[in-house]
């Protein structure tokens, strides 16, 4: 059909003129798409052609060379509303920063004012007491208050250093919580006031370690990102300099990109397995996911509060990261009122809503905001943008390009310098809002939050909200409210971890070593249900000890059976499991520094390196540390490797994806799409067959030969390793000859990481030390960008 077949129907003509008839249309597509109802065929067929026209003006009329800004991303006169306007970004940062609550009212009344309609929660009204409400010395405290806040997740390197650690060191004051992104942390800031106590684990896996995960209070798995449902978070090449690579444990210079969740959780039980793993890693955090305001979105909130989440946080599409995509901001979930209600709603209908805290986030700015959201059944709420502007943030919009003027969204040093904000700011901020939170508690006769969740019945629909239909969002009543509208401690979920082989064997027999750092080895039987087996006795080390401090084979654990999900996850540096029979999924995920060996029992009568014996996704997103498989793995090897060497002779489809440092060594045949999104680390691949150019992804990387002599001396010492340390047949016949075979080997490397690593090597010639190199290169490569 033509445009100008389109332009001459109107609505449900369009469809007739197909045959669609218009009750199908009323019963497919009017009414039912959207929760809340809203704009019509009609609208949309209206609002299409005034489009078109302006671009394609049928009469010739009027059509200039280039279309008009909207003002939908940068705030442009007489066209789109914001909600930040110079305005309010003046009264919001003065109010934050001379510490006014009359000056925060004008920001909030700027805000909450009767004409704004650009959010579902300002077409809703309150239904205030009668009788005039309660005294608001009666009403819980501020400080009680702010401990429901949090920070958005905001990753160092989308933001600076200085940002990153003023949010923190605010948020540990008043006892709310920071959250780190997923940019990892700096080892230097764990154990101080300017650490974050939400730690974010999302697809990427950047900078995590046990170090990183045992300094959390709670740990955050993160399933999706509001501004962009179903991709992956963006680091542009810019903005990735010597520092922030170190954190990330990748490369200066070289874009990141996490994959999409689904390269290791394709099931609500992968999720599962993931929280488990995580529970093991820090037996005293809370763990979060992260879901965004979706349709649907409570059925999935139901499925992972059995999954054993504590705290379930409902994304609005709000706000979101200076590096999306334009197409992904504005065409990809819900409001977060949508989401929230929905997911409230299910959790109760399920039994499962005193369960989990449930958390939201998406343009909060006022205290008003908090009451709608608790009012649909949030106990705890984020701000990220808001902190932002308190701390200097004047919207330029600008945050991908690394040129922000206020030193906040930049890496620059000398952008850096410009930066103002002090903790100060962001606390007086928190406070303005939850006193604001309060003196509506009090007009509403309410004494304490617990109280105000789940209470749609104090909500309304204001009389001017137009085609909006509120019913399904506002259907709780007065009768519906009690201790089943939120958290209970007493129904936590159960991990049971004090009947984990590490609570009751491996502590118990390596605690006095583990206490004096001596050298000890002991041997036990596995099973596959023994999930995340090492995990638990490795954050044990970490605690103690810290991350990096002891030898390696401090602590050897010798295991024979059949090894469980998430075999060796997250261990460190010290710990050894050495496993003699098979593993399943996730072996040695997120390795931290430890070892795993693995092979078949001695006598076995098949060949090793013709029989699958790890699991899919091993090793995903290990961050250091040493992997030995005597077998072939299966799909998805090495995933985000970022730091390990890993060492197996075979692997199934999608190999090394997303690596960004480490090395794999294959000495086998691999699956297809091999190195898809790598950049960086080397993989070498014994090519016997010579057809691995058929299966590699060439999108990012290079196929070579190995010729460089480092090459050549740096793969047969892995191969040296994997046989001593599993007795591998394969590898002892490639070391007895190792001449005839090293011209079967092919050498997998990113362009972009070969580009900045032979810089490296030059300016190292030149007689530059290694760390002033790496940052010469990256100034160099961004220059030539």
């Amino acid at each position: 059909m033509g445009i100008s077949t389109i332009q001459s129907y109107q609505g449900s003509k369009l469809f007739e003129a197909v045959g669609i008839s218009e009750s199908v249309v009323n019963k497919y597509f009017r009414g039912t798409v959207s929760r809340i109802g809203g704009i019509t065929l009609e609208d949309i067929s209206r609002r299409t052609e005034k489009l078109h026209n302006g671009a394609f003006d049928p009469l010739g009329l009027n059509v200039s060379a280039e279309l008009a800004s909207r003002g939908n991303h940068k705030l442009r006169s007489n066209k789109s509303d914001h909600l930040y306007t110079p305005e309010t970004i003046h009264l919001l940062q003065q109010a934050a920063q001379t510490g006014d609550y009359e000056t925060y009212k004008e920001y909030s009344a700027a805000i909450n004012r009767e004409d704004n309609e650009l959010t579902l929660r300002s077409l809703l009204g309150f239904r205030f007491d009668e009788n005039g409400g309660i005294p608001i010395d009666e009403v819980e405290s501020v400080e009680s208050i702010c401990h429901r806040f949090k920070t958005g997740a905001m990753s160092y390197g989308s933001i600076s250093q200085e940002a990153h650690e003023c949010m923190a060191m605010a948020m540990n004051k008043i006892g709310g919580k920071s959250n780190s992104g997923e940019g990892g942390e700096s080892p230097e800031r764990l154990k101080s006031d300017k650490c974050s106590a939400i730690k974010q684990v999302a697809s990427g896996r950047f900078g995590v370690t046990s170090e990183y995960l045992v300094s959390a209070k709670e740990i955050q798995i993160k399933m999706a990102q509001g501004a962009k449902p179903g991709e992956g978070g963006h680091l542009p090449s810019g903005k990735v300099y010597p520092w922030i690579a170190k954190t990330r444990h990748s490369t200066a210079g070289v874009g990141l990109i996490s994959p999409p969740p689904h390269h290791d959780i394709y099931s609500i039980e992968d999720l599962a397995q993931l929280i488990y793993d995580l529970k093991n890693s820090n037996k005293d955090a809370r763990i979060s996911v992260k879901l965004v305001s979706e349709a649907g979105v409570g059925t999935v909130a139901a499925g992972v509060a059995k999954a054993g989440a504590q705290v379930i946080l409902i994304s609005g599409y709000d706000g979101g990261t200076g590096a999306a995509p334009r197409s992904s901001i504005y065409n990809a979930g819900l409001p977060w009122e949508i989401g929230l209600a929905e997911a409230h709603q299910s959790l109760k209908m399920n039994g499962l809503r005193t369960r989990v805290m449930i958390e939201t986030d998406g343009k909060l700015m006022t205290g008003r905001d908090v009451l709608v959201a608790a009012l649909l059944g949030a106990e705890e709420y984020g701000f990220a943008t808001a902190p932002l502007v308190t701390m200097g943030c004047v919207m330029m919009r600008v945050c991908n390009l690394d040129t922000c003027p206020m030193g906040i969204a930049t890496q620059n040093p000398e952008l850096r310098k410009r930066f103002r904000g002090k903790p100060e700011y962001i606390i007086n901020f928190m406070h303005f809002v939850a006193q604001e939170l309060r003196e509506y508690m009090a007009k509403l006769g309410i004494r304490t939050v617990n109280e105000l969740i789940g209470r749609t019945d104090l909500l309304y629909k204001r009389s001017e909200s137009g085609n909006i239909d509120f019913s399904e969002i506002l259907c709780g009543s007065a009768e519906d409210n009690g201790s089943g509208n939120y958290f209970k401690a007493e129904d936590i979920y159960d991990f049971e971890l004090e009947k984990t082989v590490d609570q009751t064997v491996i502590l118990k027999k390596l605690a006095s070593a583990l206490k004096n750092k001596t050298k000890k080895t002991i041997e036990i039987s596995v099973k596959n249900t023994d999930r995340a087996l090492g995990t638990l006795f490795g954050a044990e080390i970490t605690k103690k000890w810290g991350d990096n401090a002891l030898d390696d084979d401090t602590f050897t654990i010798k295991c024979s059976g059949s090894g469980g999900q998430s075999f060796g996850a997250f261990i460190p540096k010290g710990l050894t499991l050495e496993l003699t029979g098979d593993s399943n999924d996730y072996f040695g995920k997120g390795l931290s520094g430890g070892k795993l060996v693995l092979y078949p029992p001695k006598g076995s009568g098949f060949k090793a390196e013709e029989n699958i014996i790890a699991g899919n996704v091993a090793l995903y997103g290990a961050t250091s540390g040493k992997a030995f498989i005597n077998g072939i793995a299966g799909e998805r090897f090495c995933v985000r490797n970022s730091g390990a060497i890993a060492v197996c002779e075979g692997v199934g489809d999608h190999g090394c994806e997303y690596m960004t440092g480490g090395r794999a060594v294959i000495l086998g045949t691999t699956g297809k799409n091999f190195a898809a999104g790598m950049s960086g680390g080397i993989a070498y691949v014994l090519d016997e067959s010579r057809d691995l150019y058929m299966k590699i992804n060439k999108s990012l990387v290079s196929l070579e030969a190995v010729t460089n002599k480092y090459d050549i001396i740096e793969l047969k010492n892995m191969i040296q390793e994997h046989f001593e340390a599993t007795g591998s047949e394969k590898a002892k016949k490639i070391l007895d000859n190792f001449a005839g075979y090293i011209g079967s080997f092919k050498k997998i490397m990113p362009h972009d990481y070969a580009k900045i690593q032979s810089t490296v090597v030059a300016l190292e010639e030149k007689g530059m030390s290694s760390e002033q190199a790496e940052i010469e290169a990256f100034y160099i490569s961004k220059k030539e960008a």
